[in-house]
């Protein structure tokens, strides 16, 4: 065997070893088939006869959505776009008003990277040792927040401010912080303890953040 073969044949084998030993799974699974657009009459796969290029193209972020407190977020998931069913990824668009913030929140079943469109802002995650990575990024920029970590951004320019986010998986989950633990039904006096707040001031946070 030449010595050009047996380097090829040793990078194939530690190639190999090293993919079927890793710990590092993609969040959904790998597609058995080029794409799966489902049809709204049965669980199945669309015929590919009755598709078209237009099944593939979305236009439902060109524009910002409705602002609440000065943020607006609008997800392209496989449910208001089809075409992602089975290819294990999807969106979000972000737009921020001057001082308006993506409240501390994490999706439990992806890893997230947000790239700035436009403006300035402060992005950034708390790992599990609770060690912040924070800075300001700008437009052109691209910043990763690993899955289920905990993560936060506020618009600190002086014009508004848009991010894209990308996800890999099609249904990344989204827990907002203020929401889970004041709007869900938390029993008060664990939240008080938990805080040391008094329960007036329990009561203030749950009508804000109760959905």
């Amino acid at each position: 065997m030449s010595p050009k073969m047996t380097v090829m044949l040793v990078i194939f084998f530690l190639y190999t070893t090293i993919h079927q030993l890793s710990p590092v799974f993609s969040s959904d699974p790998d597609p058995v088939q080029d794409y799966c657009l489902p049809s709204p009459h049965t669980k199945l796969c669309k015929n590919t006869s009755s598709i078209t290029v237009d099944d593939f193209i979305y236009s439902g972020i060109k524009h910002p959505g409705k602002f609440t407190n000065k943020f607006s977020g609008v997800p392209v998931s496989a449910s208001v776009f089809p075409a992602l069913n089975t290819l294990g990824m999807s969106l979000v668009r972000a737009d921020f008003e001057v001082g308006g913030i993506n409240v501390p929140h994490y999706h439990p079943r992806a890893t997230e990277v947000a790239y700035v469109l436009e403006g300035k802002v402060y992005s950034g995650f708390v790992d599990t040792s609770n060690k912040v990575y924070a800075k300001v990024i700008e437009k052109g920029e691209v910043m990763v927040f690993p899955r289920g970590v905990l993560h936060f951004q506020m618009n600190v320019g002086d014009s508004r401010a848009t991010i894209i986010g990308s996800f890999d998986s099609q249904n990344p989950g989204s827990v907002k912080l203020p929401t889970a633990l004041f709007g869900s039904g938390i029993d008060d006096e664990l939240l008080e303890k938990a805080f040391g707040l008094k329960g007036k001031d329990i009561d203030k946070l749950k009508k804000r953040f109760r959905e």
